[in-house]
């Protein structure tokens, strides 16, 4: 029986539809990960799926039974599903008092509650914050009691916006493991939203790549608007702008959206590369670190971004300025 189940799923804001799945389903005791930009639907995805907001349309299954957002018997599906924020905000007391008190609320004896506290914060090494005030910890601390009140509650899902995007370093390292033990430790089911292609492909059994509402086929960045069209020779030319084509192994015409794999683009500086159709020169504007990558961002007249080996990119040393030519094997395009 698989965790969720989503059919013909929408969500509607005045007449404007941000989430549109013909179909999704999610398995128990795994960890997801929402990835897309800016607008593709992760939030209000993650939203539907906590039960905070009812779909406009379509139908939700949580453990083999519909959704009832209407009915009474959400409160107690809520106490199963609980969902982190962004930003999460803590009560103003202690930390010992943030998770007591949905302890509290579910009834549970002081002894026992004792027990669940400090084995939550033991989880998250935050122990020694027991009778902090919660108010006046640091954004990574915040995170981490806000991600043990709500394990101390014993969900049997936990979903996560974004969860490092507000955080230092050291403790996005630190909330990566937990999500980790959380699942691995508790069993606990897992879904989370991230703009890291990396994070979420490193920490999820299986991501999700959302664009525009819609679940996409493509894990990548590179997403476009586009037209194809056949040439004569019987190729698909693949039109982005006026002045950006690119061949494309395809069938489908007309228009369309594609995504260009970072992965297999290849990073060559002007006048070193191979003969090849699709060439596109531009400039290196960013290079980032990326745990085993570079992230290099290419202006070719659209913003392209590039993923690099590490090794690679230290083979051929490039910098910020660079004049580049890149290379965009047909496979690396996928049309959807």
């Amino acid at each position: 029986m698989p965790l969720f189940e989503a059919k013909q799923l929408t969500k509607a804001y005045k007449g404007r539809t941000v989430l549109d799945l013909r179909e999704l389903v999610l398995d128990k005791e795994k960890i997801y990960a929402l990835q897309g930009p800016n607008g593709s639907g992760k939030t209000t995805l993650l939203e539907i799926l906590s039960l905070l907001i009812p779909p406009t349309t379509g139908e939700l299954r949580y453990r083999g039974s519909t959704v009832d957002f209407k009915g009474r018997g959400l409160t107690a599906l809520r106490r199963e599903i609980v969902m982190v924020h962004q930003n999460p905000i803590l009560f103003t007391t202690t930390v010992h008092g943030n998770l007591e008190f949905g302890l509290k609320v579910r009834g549970l004896p002081k002894a026992a509650r004792e027990k669940v506290i400090l084995e939550s914060l033991d989880l998250v090494g935050m122990r020694g914050f027991l009778h902090a005030e919660a108010h006046k910890l640091s954004g990574g601390e915040t995170q981490r009691v806000a991600i043990a009140r709500a394990v101390a509650c014993s969900p049997r899902v936990m979903l996560f916006d974004e969860p490092t995007s507000s955080v230092d370093v050291e403790n996005k390292n630190i909330i990566e493991r937990i999500i980790n033990d959380i699942n691995s430790e508790k069993r606990i089911s897992v879904i989370f939203t991230s703009h890291d292609l990396t994070q979420a492909s490193k920490l999820s059994h299986e991501v999700i790549p959302l664009f525009d509402g819609r679940k996409v086929p493509s894990v990548y960045e590179n997403i476009f608007a586009s037209t194809l069209s056949a040439e004569k020779e019987g190729r698909m030319r693949c039109t982005i702008r006026d002045d950006i084509a690119l061949l494309a192994d395809t069938g489908t015409e007309g228009k369309v959206k594609i995504s260009i794999d970072p992965l297999k683009i290849r990073l060559h500086r002007n006048g070193n590369h191979e003969p090849d159709t699709n060439i596109l020169k531009g400039k290196l504007v960013q290079l980032t670190d990326e745990q085993g990558f570079v992230r290099a961002a290419v202006d070719v007249g659209i913003p392209l971004n590039v993923l690099l080996p590490k090794e690679s990119f230290k083979a051929q040393v490039f910098t910020v300025g660079d004049e580049v030519t890149l290379q965009i094997p047909q496979e690396a395009i996928t049309v959807f």
